[in-house]
């Protein structure tokens, strides 16, 4: 699915951004199903929180896995004896549910509770990738000068020590 939105003016003020501008130009990569249903929240500006109802699975039959800017959830029964189902109204089907996660978000905890898997994420920037303030130096005519004292105060050092 293209989309009718000419995103030119934005990839020409903007560095680094080509996979996002790549997304937003392909459209939503919606798979056939919807299974299983899933909620995100944000928990403040850095934190978010995924939880998906995975009824009738056990945590040993789902796999969460976290890979750069992706989360993979999937969730496989095994085999089971369908003896004694009238009718069978609990989706016991595998899946498998994929997640595209910003730069730097991470997983922090996985828990399951009442049928519903809750995946915890947080934002981390990097330390060296937060913003700093860079000091200007000064005029080219001003470092001039101080090489100029620089240089001095070493042959005035230089003479010191000869004498």
């Amino acid at each position: 699915m293209r989309t009718n939105i000419d995103l030119t003016p934005f990839r020409r003020s903007t560095v680094g951004f080509d996979r996002l501008f790549d997304m937003l130009e392909r459209g939503p990569a919606l798979g056939p199903d919807a299974y299983p249903p899933f909620d995100l929240t944000s928990d403040g500006e850095d934190r978010y929180q995924i939880t998906l109802a995975v009824a009738g699975f056990r945590p040993e039959e789902v796999d969460v896995t976290a890979q750069q800017n992706l989360l993979i959830v999937s969730g496989r029964k095994g085999e089971q004896d369908d003896k004694g189902y009238i009718h069978r109204g609990i989706a016991t089907r595998s899946f498998e549910r994929r997640f595209v996660l910003g730069d730097y978000v991470q997983v922090t905890a996985a828990r399951m509770n009442d049928g519903l898997l809750t995946i915890e994420l947080a934002r981390e920037i990097p330390e060296n990738m937060k913003p700093k303030k860079i000091e200007i130096g000064g005029s080219p005519v001003q470092a001039r000068l101080s090489d100029q004292q620089d240089a001095a105060a070493n042959v005035n050092k230089s003479e010191q020590f000869a004498a």
